[in-house]
């Protein structure tokens, strides 16, 4: 029998973590018997949680660690640990711009010396790197000389960056993590979603993403020093059937993000071939899903799955039902496709149409893993454009 777990925001179903205890045991309950993943419920200076200034704290205006452990008596709960980056705002690296390598938290953040240690990086390394923004650095000002100081930032919307990525194999960030699993433990976490953990190794040379074999050097430590405190992990990696086969291959859970675009694939083009010979193939140790708050995932995770002339056409009806898309700054030099994730409601992907809605929802629940289902799927939630706008 499959259980199904609820993915949502603190604030999302009812407005405070108090509420949506009120909710899993009143309208919702019995519904979501493998537990509900609350995305970062932590105080934050950007990306709705993503850009977590502690780990430690609940945003009192969500509420606090006891609502997280009352809704543990009755729900197992997933919390995030955004194990590749931490806040600008952060106390750790607060303390590195005041006191620049004088700080004790100065090895916890990466500059490029460190991987190009002769100083100016090749134009060809520089190259290779997977972009999530125009640039993989932004430059700071460090301590009482007000030295330009480059550091490693993956992620961001703002030049600098509001999220400084944290060098995994540093003994400081190695008890940062440490202190989160035990911290996560005492207040009623079960199990842990490691978000945007493909992006940890860096290495020159490489797109410093899922560096092989350096990245299962760092889950093998991740998923030992989680066990110790009695907690499960769940690495969240967009990346081609390959390297799910890989996690698999390991013992690892991970992310089916193919399904939904071709379930979504086969409803548009009235062919479900593509989602066949996936299904073939796909591993069976992954959470399923839909929708999610980051979108439909098309690249990289559908590399070799699907052709171009098929995105197009799928593409383009989300673009017609008022989708907006995330896109790759460095899509490969052979195809077409610059879509990273499409932001839209899976219910609008699909005309508003109930009959195709709960087809799609069907094929995902029946799935061999376990389904998660996003809240504004599970109210089959509409793009709101205008508030987008807004």
């Amino acid at each position: 029998m499959h259980t199904v777990q609820l993915i949502t925001y603190p604030d999302s179903l009812g407005g405070s973590l108090a509420e949506l205890n009120t909710t899993l045991v009143g309208p919702l309950q019995d519904l979501f018997r493998a537990g509900v993943h609350i995305l970062p419920p932590f105080p934050h200076s950007g990306d709705r949680g993503f850009a977590p200034i502690t780990h430690a704290e609940i945003d009192p205006n969500h509420g606090s660690w006891e609502d997280i452990k009352a809704i543990a008596t009755h729900h197992k709960v997933t919390l995030d640990l955004i194990v590749n980056h931490i806040s600008r705002q952060s106390k750790q690296f607060q303390d590195f711009l005041a006191k620049g390598e004088d700080s004790e938290n100065a090895t916890m953040f990466i500059r490029p010396e460190q991987l190009w240690p002769e100083g100016a990086i090749p134009a060809e390394d520089l190259a290779k790197i997977f972009l999530r923004r125009a640039s993989p650095f932004s430059t700071y000002t460090v301590g009482d000389n007000k030295e330009q100081v480059q550091v490693w930032t993956t992620f961001g919307h703002t030049d600098p960056s509001e999220q400084i990525d944290i060098d995994i194999d540093a003994p400081i960030t190695r008890g940062y993590i440490t202190e989160i699993y035990a911290h996560f433990a005492i207040h009623g976490v079960s199990s842990v979603r490691l978000d945007a953990v493909g992006y940890v190794t860096k290495k020159a040379g490489t797109n410093c993403f899922f560096v092989e074999p350096e990245v299962f050097d760092a889950l093998k430590w991740l998923k030992e020093s989680a066990q110790a405190h009695n907690l499960s992990i769940l690495p969240e990696i967009h990346a081609p059937l390959r390297i799910q086969k890989a996690l698999a291959e390991r013992g690892y859970w991970s992310y089916d993000f193919a399904s939904p675009y071709l379930i979504l694939d086969a409803l548009v083009h009235h062919d479900p071939s593509p989602l066949v010979a996936y299904l073939a193939v796909r591993p069976e140790k992954m959470f399923t899903m839909l929708d999610c708050h980051d979108g439909i995932p098309v690249l990289p995770d559908l590399e070799g799955l699907v052709s171009e002339e098929r995105m197009f056409k799928t593409i383009k009806q989300c673009s017609d039902n008022g989708a907006l898309f995330s896109r790759l700054l460095d899509p490969p030099a052979d195809s077409k496709v610059d879509v990273h994730q499409i932001n839209c409601t899976y219910y609008s992907a699909l005309g508003s149409d109930e009959k195709a809605y709960l087809a799609a929802r069907a094929i995902q629940l029946f799935l061999p893993g376990i389904p998660q289902v996003y809240y504004v799927g599970l109210l089959a939630g509409e793009n709101d454009r205008p508030s987008v706008e807004a």
